[in-house]
């Protein structure tokens, strides 16, 4: 026991110090950054920048962790406290994983007598071990930096959902049961069971509560991780199974439905109405784009009450500029879109199509490394049980469906995202993560199945007599490790540009928003809207303190216009109605010259004039090279007026 003890201790030491290596070299060579804006805005509202109180409705966690986040800005409000729950999520999930590692690599490296410390564990042996578990970790590191160096670099919190889910999978998959062969079966009490499994349980919770609908969307390969275990738990429909797995299961739910229930209580009244409206707004905008109509002119919307102007204001996203674009024709539009959009599309043709899409990117496009990665889990798994189980049919048997489950149920994951027609790579390359997390722990499963005990033969004090399945699990263990490094350090040697490129890229981008910023709040009597194309870009540093005094400004069409809160933040600055406040000089509009080149300005005017009334967009001031600030003012006062009359 205290042996065990030393060691879990030794692998914690051993696993934090490489972990934290590596985290200190990327914050060496990059900045750690939030991918979107979408995780800029939940930061602000969280933090107090939006609407100038921290408050936990931002929309995209569930309630009670927004919650949480918002309490610790009210604590103390200059520290990052969302960018470092995200940084600690995503070594977290290293990290455990690298302990986990290091527990197997006391299996599979270290001579039994050695790791029940019959001999002392002399010097010799110490250095074996520790070897073997470093060696193991700088396997970690280099995935870290080969695989998931630009998702580690610029943080999403899909993507951390997804990470931890992966996470919870391979720990779960590979509870520490201290046998091999046959005798590895998951013969754990069903206290000790529900007690090794409390973390994976804890992860996927957490997992849950920052991104439900990813979280569910990842549900089915945890759930063939628990069905392989149930499976292997003999006898497989015994009460004591029932009361493990089923307890797990329970639990699971309960924590599940528990914050459901939170989440419900806490976005009830004026919150439902606008929590219709957001769904409403994402079937639109995420599934049925089509039903805009762009800078053209749909007399099916008008049927539906959507005026032209307010067609122009939705298809640019500045639906905030507009009053009547409220939960009722935000609905309009989103029945609209299914029974007009949906029904013109052929779904078996559609089908089709993405099955063919679905085959040629497993195996090529974009997809590098991540899809290879998954090509490498199948490869590995497939030699592994030919060679460990050739004599051993029902195993191979079985091996080989375990297999097939994750096949099909890969299948229908991607087909159900492709057909629906979203996704981006903050929903598919945590797919990749996850299948990866499942076969990786498939693979060592079969290695532990396969191996016979460790140790000396019978008669013998030389611990290099190891029977022939333990020598074969080994071989196999250090041929997947290195095509692994392999594929990692080709991912190493294509990422590492494009990722400077990338925060290159930032850098530039974030200079604008920090001018606007500045800007902004040295004019804090007014108010300005941004034109959602010409920001849409913008995010921020991950671990950057910042002042998180309510911001005088907010893009004129985000995810939370329309909310509570965002009704709130204009009432603080005397603002009830957004075309209103810019015509009443109360607000002004920031926009790129970038956009402003493309699209003009005379889009703004159209509602105004089927309000009856003109208005002209004339530039006030500039911010920089990139933008400038416009004034909204009625027709008959705007300079170009004056000219005319004079």
């Amino acid at each position: 026991m205290e042996q065990g003890k030393k060691h879990r201790y030794e692998n914690c030491i051993l696993t934090f110090a490489v972990v934290g290596i590596s985290a200190l070299l990327m914050g060496f060579f990059f900045d750690f950054y939030f991918d979107m804006n979408d995780d800029t805005m939940m930061r602000d509202i969280m933090s107090g920048v939006y609407s100038g109180t921290p408050d936990g409705h931002n929309m995209q966690t569930l309630f009670p962790l927004g919650a949480l986040i918002a309490l610790c800005y009210r604590v103390s409000g200059s520290f990052p406290w969302y960018g470092a729950f995200l940084f600690l999520c995503q070594f977290g999930c290293f990290f455990l994983v690298g302990v986990r590692m290091c527990t197997l690599a006391d299996a599979f490296f270290v001579p039994k007598h050695v790791r029940t410390g019959d001999d002392g564990a002399g010097s010799a042996s110490m250095r074996r071990r520790i070897a073997g578990k470093l060696l193991c970790l700088m396997l970690l590191a280099v995935f870290q930096w080969g695989i998931w160096l630009t998702h580690t670099v610029n943080v999403q919190y899909t993507i951390t959902c997804g990470m931890l889910v992966g996470a919870a999978v391979f720990l779960f998959l590979t509870i520490p049961e201290g046998a091999f062969g046959k005798n590895a079966s998951r013969n754990l009490s069903v206290k000790v069971f529900l007690m090794k499994s409390l973390p994976a349980l804890f992860i996927v919770l957490l997992a849950f509560h920052l991104r439900s609908e990813m979280a569910l969307l990842m549900l089915p390969f945890l759930g063939l991780a628990g069905l392989f275990c149930w499976w292997e738990d003999r006898p497989v429909f015994g009460i004591k199974n029932v009361q493990k797995y089923g307890g797990l299961l329970l639990l699971l739910l309960a924590g599940m439905g528990i914050s459901l229930v939170m989440d419900s209580l806490a976005y009830g009244g004026e919150w439902k109405t606008f929590r219709q409206f957001f769904d409403d707004r994402t079937t639109v905008y995420d599934f049925y784009p089509d039903v805009l109509p762009g800078q053209d002119f749909d007399a099916g919307l008008e049927a539906q009450g959507v005026s032209f102007g307010a067609q122009i204001l939705l298809d640019n996203y500045n639906f905030g500029l507009d009053e009547r674009i409220g939960a009722q024709m935000m609905s309009n539009v989103a029945a609209y879109a299914k029974g007009q959009v949906g029904k013109e599309r052929d779904w078996g043709a559609v089908f089709w199509e993405k099955l063919r899409f679905y085959r040629y990117r497993s195996f090529h496009g974009g997809d590098m490394p991540y899809n290879l990665l998954v090509i490498l889990g199948y490869v590995v798994n497939i030699i592994t049980i030919v060679f460990l189980f050739q004599k051993k049919v029902r195993y191979l048997i079985a091996a080989a469906v375990q297999l097939m489950l994750i096949l099909l149920t890969r299948s229908a994951l991607w087909m159900f995202i492709l057909v629906r027609g979203r996704d981006p790579e903050r929903i598919t390359h945590p797919l990749y993560l996850v299948e990866f997390s499942l076969l990786a722990g498939v693979f060592l499963w079969h290695l532990r199945r396969g191996a016979v005990p460790a140790g000396p033969l019978p008669g013998k004090t030389d611990s290099s007599h190891r029977p022939d399945g333990f020598k074969t699990a080994r071989k196999l263990l250090c041929g997947a490790a290195a095509a692994l490094l392999l594929l990692s350090g080709w991912g190493l040697w294509q990422g590492i540009p494009a990722v400077y490129a990338d925060q290159a890229r930032r850098q530039e981008t974030g200079r604008d928003w920090e001018a606007i910023d500045a800007y902004c709040r040295a004019h804090p009597d007014t108010f300005y809207f941004e034109d959602v194309y010409s920001t849409v870009a913008f995010s921020g540093k991950l671990l950057q303190s910042r002042d998180n005094g309510i911001a005088n400004y907010d893009i004129a069409g985000g995810w939370m216009c329309k909310s509570p809160l965002y009704q709130k933040k204009l009432a603080a600055f005397g603002i009830d109605e957004a075309a209103d406040a810019l015509i009443e000089g109360k607000a002004y509009f920031i926009m790129s010259r970038e956009e402003e080149s493309l699209r003009g300005l005379s889009w703004i005017g159209v509602p105004y004039i089927e309000n009856g009334v003109q208005v002209q967009a004339e530039e006030y001031d500039k911010i920089n090279e990139n933008y400038s600030v416009y004034q909204v003012i009625p027709f008959s006062e705007s300079r170009e007026y004056l000219r005319e009359t004079k």
